[in-house]
């Protein structure tokens, strides 16, 4: 036994009969307060599209106050429209105050769509942690200035060489090259003199 091709859904049968009963009720009550034609039809049409459209911002973000507002504010259209019909009210009296709501509908519904579907400006995400930022721009004509770069040799120590030191180091550069036949060096100069190394590199410079 195959099934059938189409199945009809309940919830989809409930849902068109909902929307056509509200659809007349609110013709109904727009053609008893004095909206004649197509300007009858075209209230409830409004109604439900205000609805609509609140219920899709709901659904796919946005700020959320303002589509509630507008959901409530046609929600609550279309449920007045349904108890008013409903024997409450006598169609054929309908007093002031509701046909003044009747007439100022579509300007309120105009401003909930327009509402609806402005989305604000969207704002450029911030750059991520560690990333760098994009340098600022610089003006034509402006000379750009290297920055200095840091010195990397190591300045000279000045060292006080007292004169008796250094003539005890002439005496023993010679006696060293009396015996070796070449100069003495400062490593051998600072051994024989037990003095530290800058001590010795001052003398070797006033030995040469």
């Amino acid at each position: 036994m195959t099934r059938p091709a189409f199945r009809a859904d309940a919830v989809l049968v409930q849902a068109v009969i909902a929307g056509a009963l509200s659809f007349a009720h609110l013709h109904d009550l727009a053609a008893a307060a004095g909206q004649s034609g197509w300007k009858a039809w075209a209230y409830p049409v409004s109604v439900d599209l205000l609805l609509v459209a609140a219920w899709h911002r709901l659904r796919t973000g946005g700020p959320k106050a303002a589509a509630w507002v507008w959901f409530l504010v046609a929600l609550t259209a279309s449920l007045g429209a349904n108890v008013s019909t409903a024997g409450l009210l006598d169609l054929d009296r309908v007093p002031a105050w509701l046909r003044i709501l009747v007439a100022g509908w579509p300007a309120v519904a105009f401003l909930g769509g327009t509402l609806l579907a402005h989305r604000g400006p969207v704002t450029a995400p911030e750059p991520a942690p560690g990333r760098e930022r994009t340098p600022a721009r610089i003006d034509e004509g402006e000379p750009i200035v290297p920055a200095p770069e840091p010195s990397t040799a190591p300045s000279p120590l000045k060292v006080a060489v007292p004169p008796a030191l250094v003539a005890l180091a002439h005496k023993v550069a010679d006696e060293h090259r009396t015996r070796t036949g070449t100069a003495i060096d400062t490593l051998t100069l600072r051994a024989r003199l037990g003095v530290p190394l800058p001590l010795a590199e001052a003398i070797a410079a006033q030995l040469a």
